[in-house]
């Protein structure tokens, strides 16, 4: 495995991390899928996370030497928590993670993010999900409209997250949005936090233009997601005659990992053989060129062309 340093923490981070998502027969994610509502509350446990097929591909991610992992909503915490428990790893690991219906446009103007005393509570309940003693990266994911709403959204933003550090509850903070370029780069600019969370895939590279250079120059480490277009890339290889499905993710992920400043790419998956192929891009992240043809050859695709259109006009122009 290899390993990036995050921002100005000093922390050595491997090159893919390991999402929380598990899925459905049909390859969509649990939870989020299922019953929206029920994702987005907490407390909330769908039932049959964390069990052996979660655990063969923690197992997987222990051999490799992953250090870090990311989980949303509760039913992934908890099942993390628990099986981090049953099969500890033999070395020290990270998690990120975010306050449940706190985040995106769960929650109106963001605003129960900005009161201490509610995100705090809410810090300490997913510190119980997950059996830690602290978050080690706390996602403070907030959309534009909160900017909007309260000129004193960052400064607050900025003194939970000081607070948070201070009693031990987080160790790391987080930057992340759905609203695109101005919303990132404000949250940079705030310098209240360590890393940023961020979708950058070939199809949606926005965040190359303005906000990885404003992240490097804030000593600020990237955790980017979303490698596979949520799975629109291995459509696109339908269109495109593709067949061979590992080499294009490879493709793919080396293709994240040539932007310097990503610390690390957020891989998900429900079985140990795709971690396998993935943390393979880890090991030798040097695009070749049978992988460059291959991501040309997706590059080509109608698909390919209106998914990044849409993917520009939203990052630049933002919700």
């Amino acid at each position: 495995m290899r390993y990036r340093t995050m921002g100005g923490t000093g922390e050595k981070i491997s090159v893919v991390s390991l999402g929380g998502h598990e899925y459905l027969p049909d390859k969509r994610s649990r939870g989020f899928n299922e019953d929206l509502a029920k994702a987005i509350t907490p407390g909330h446990l769908f039932p049959g996370f964390g069990r052996e097929r979660r655990r063969r591909v923690l197992k997987t991610a222990f051999d490799h030497g992953v250090n870090f992992f990311d989980v949303t909503m509760d039913s992934e915490k908890e099942a993390l928590g628990r099986n981090l428990a049953e099969m500890p790893p033999p070395y020290p690991v990270f998690v990120q993670t975010r306050p449940e219906g706190f985040v995106y446009t769960y929650d109106e103007n963001n605003a129960r993010m900005a009161k201490y005393d509610l995100i705090k509570a809410e810090a300490a309940r997913i510190l119980g999900l997950l059996r830690r003693e602290r978050i080690e990266f706390f996602n403070f994911a907030f959309m534009r409209a909160a900017l909007r709403h309260d000129r004193e959204y960052l400064a607050k933003i900025a003194d939970n997250a000081a607070r948070l550090k201070k009693e031990g509850l987080i160790q790391y903070a987080c930057a992340d949005t759905f609203s695109g370029e101005e919303t990132y780069l404000r949250q940079i600019a705030a310098g209240c936090f360590d890393a940023v969370y961020v979708n950058f895939n070939l199809g949606d590279r926005g965040a190359r233009e303005n906000v990885f250079p404003a992240a490097a120059k804030a000593g600020m480490g990237v955790i980017s997601r979303e490698a596979f277009m949520k799975g629109a890339l291995f459509r696109m290889a339908g269109e495109a005659g593709v067949a061979d499905a590992d080499g294009l993710a490879r493709a793919a992920l080396k293709w994240c990992l040539s932007a310097p400043e990503v610390t690390t790419v957020v891989y998900g998956t429900g079985d140990a053989g795709h971690l396998e192929n993935a943390l393979a891009a880890a090991d030798d992240p040097a695009i070749g060129e049978e992988e460059n043809a291959l991501l040309e050859r997706i590059a080509a695709t109608g698909a390919f062309g209106e998914f990044r259109a849409k993917k520009e006009r939203e990052f630049f122009e933002g919700m």
